[in-house]
């Protein structure tokens, strides 16, 4: 069913959702706080970030008759992880490379273009995926790989305003010349290294919108050698390269920076050299070398890393904000930053109006695995003990489901292992050790669903081996050796896991494995449906009950993007990005297709 609105009634929607409010007004807070049912008015749908949805005109009982009703081809063939954003009938998608589309949510017409200028000559760190915009207060805001946050007029696309948020530099970044001329990676084309730019979904809450910085950790991240392969290689080279990264608050009127939260502190950075993760695991460290090197290094954390790579979430009644921080730099080589290095590789909670530290949780201490905070935070009310216990919950790199005491930072429990895991905490030799989950995760960036009243979150996951090895490049000259370490992933089945964990055990309910490693994100519906996408083209719906597939759709490129549901009139649509993912070899492309009940 193909349902059409006369321009000046898609006119006037446009005006309805996006009247100006004056600043400090909270009516977008309010949007997104007590959403419509048939939005999807931020990047996890509400601010606990659960990409729950209460809609059930599409279920478990007559999945089978979804058809794709349309598709938008943004011309743009590249890595495409975007979340779209539906308010009031129309749908707001940011494209590859920070353009940006307004469309017709019924029917996919495309109603505005925003065209990204990157600065000239700006390094892009991390590739060109951007992973959606925020809206509110009459904008559209989108964070840019050149490091920007833009806000455009969302009546026209216009730009309102465009600020620099890492005016103060990126640092430097790898170059592949020093690795060893005996290691075949130094023939490698170079995909990304450590820089600065924004890859989350900005979110707006009380006047502000809030994003972070991405890349301040990234190390060199090395092609494979054929066309549509894998990563090749991540390598950590020891020296003083990126920044600290941050967090930050900007004004939604005028872009003028509110606070900043820095992921590394400059005093205390060391933290208090554990031997272990805070749930009691041995990470082998040479604590004795690491206190006596510290004054060396007293600086280090001009350099930490911690990038911020997704979306936060917010609790309104406490005004918390929860978000995930990235590895220290140099990635992975940790001879010039002992100590823990925080607030790296940590589930942190700020108060969102000031942005000052309230806890923090930090995964890994002194993390050389790569094992980012990467997947958005999600909050929920845990039943725990006969009493609901406000919890924040986060799918980690590391194969296990975290849960929080989101006002006190207590871990509640930590789920079973959702992947396999061998040699985690183990560090590289000359020989190589095989490890996993490793870089990759685990799950990697993919976001979380929560469906709160079955007290039962849904989680992507994959199992993919890698080789951490450790070179040496020898001193030549007046140059000294440098030493680096690779993180290479292996040629040997690697697959994907969908699994229902029970928030109140954290045991393992059901598990869907996949032929390829499962990156997108998963949706969550009233309908009993979970929908999550594979980078061989499916799109698959399942029985949130039991994890069977009722039904599939195949796409040319890679659906590696999470799926959203909305409804326009009486019709409920699922919507998904297929556009692959260069990092990890699925076909990339340029569409978002669209799918509803068959008439």
């Amino acid at each position: 069913m193909r349902i059409r609105f006369p321009v000046v009634v898609l006119m006037a929607a446009l005006v309805a959702a996006c009247a100006h409010q004056p600043p400090g007004h909270d009516a977008a807070t309010e949007r997104i706080v007590n959403a419509d049912a048939g939005q999807w008015p931020s990047y996890g749908r509400d601010y606990g970030n659960r990409r729950f949805s209460p809609l059930k005109q599409i279920n478990r009982d007559n999945v089978a008759n979804l058809v794709p009703l349309w598709t938008f081809k943004s011309g743009i063939n590249a890595t495409f992880q975007a979340t779209p954003i539906v308010v009031d009938g129309i749908m707001y998608l940011s494209l590859p490379f920070n353009h940006v589309v307004a469309l017709d949510a019924a029917t996919g017409r495309e109603l505005w273009r925003y065209q990204h200028k990157r600065r000239e000559g700006y390094p892009m760190c991390c590739g060109p995926a951007n992973r959606g915009v925020a809206v509110g207060y009459g904008k559209v805001f989108v964070g840019t790989v050149d490091a920007r946050l833009v806000a455009l007029d969302a009546r026209t696309g216009r730009v309102l305003w465009d600020m620099d948020a890492a005016a103060d530099g990126a640092g430097e970044a790898e170059k592949v010349g020093v690795l060893s001329d005996a290691d075949p990676l130094k023939q490698a084309r170079v995909s990304g290294a450590t820089g600065v730019g924004i890859n989350m979904a900005p979110v707006v809450y009380q006047g502000k919108v809030i994003v972070g910085i991405t890349g301040v950790g990234y190390g060199l991240h090395l092609d494979a050698p054929r066309e549509n392969a894998p990563l090749g290689a991540v390598v950590g080279v020891a020296g003083r390269y990126g920044r600290p990264g941050f967090l930050a608050a900007f004004d939604v009127e005028s872009g003028k920076r509110v606070w900043q939260f820095d992921t590394i502190p400059q005093k205390n950075w060391e933290g208090k050299f554990s031997a272990t993760t805070p749930d009691g695991i041995p990470l082998h460290r040479d604590l004795a070398k690491e206190r006596a090197t510290a004054p060396s290094f007293a600086d280090a954390w001009r350099f930490g890393g911690g990038s911020a790579w997704s979306t936060p979430a917010i609790d309104p009644k406490t005004g918390l904000l929860f978000f995930g921080t990235g590895n220290p730099s140099p990635q992975m080589d940790d001879v010039s930053r002992p100590g823990d290095n925080l607030y790296t590789v940590s589930l942190v909670a700020l108060d969102a109006n000031t942005g000052k530290l309230r806890w923090f949780y930090q995964q890994v201490p002194h993390d050389v695995w790569g094992y980012d905070v990467a997947s958005p935070p999600v909050l929920f009310d845990l039943q725990r003990g006969g009493k609901t216990v406000p919890a924040v919950g986060q799918a980690s790199k590391l194969g296990w489901f975290y849960v929080h005491n989101r006002e006190t930072g207590e871990l509640l429990l930590k789920s079973e292992a959702f992947v396999p895991q061998q040699n985690m905490f183990t560090h590289a030799t000359e020989q190589g050790v095989r490890i996993y989950p490793g870089v990759l995760g685990g799950v990697n960036w993919s976001p979380a669903a929560v469906d709160q009243a079955a007290q039962t979150a849904y989680v992507a996951a994959l199992h993919w081996p890698v080789k951490y090895t450790l070179h040496e490049t020898p001193a030549g000259g007046d140059k000294p050796a440098i030493r680096y370490s690779a993180l290479e992933p292996l040629d040997e089945p690697r697959w994907g896991l969908l699994s229902a964990i029970d928030l109140t055990s954290g045991k393992l309910r059901w598990q869907h494995k996949t032929p390829d490693p499962l990156v997108g994100g998963v949706l969550a519906t009233a309908g009993g449906l979970v929908f999550s996408g594979e980078g061989n083209g499916n799109l698959d719906a399942l029985d949130a009950a039991n994890g069977s597939v009722l039904w599939q759709y195949k796409s040319d490129a890679g659906v590696n993007a999470p799926p959203i549901t909305y409804a326009v009139g009486d019709v409920q649509y699922i919507a998904v990005a297929a556009g692959g993912s260069q990092i990890f070899g699925f076909r990339q492309g340029d569409e978002l297709r669209v799918f509803a009940l068959e008439n």
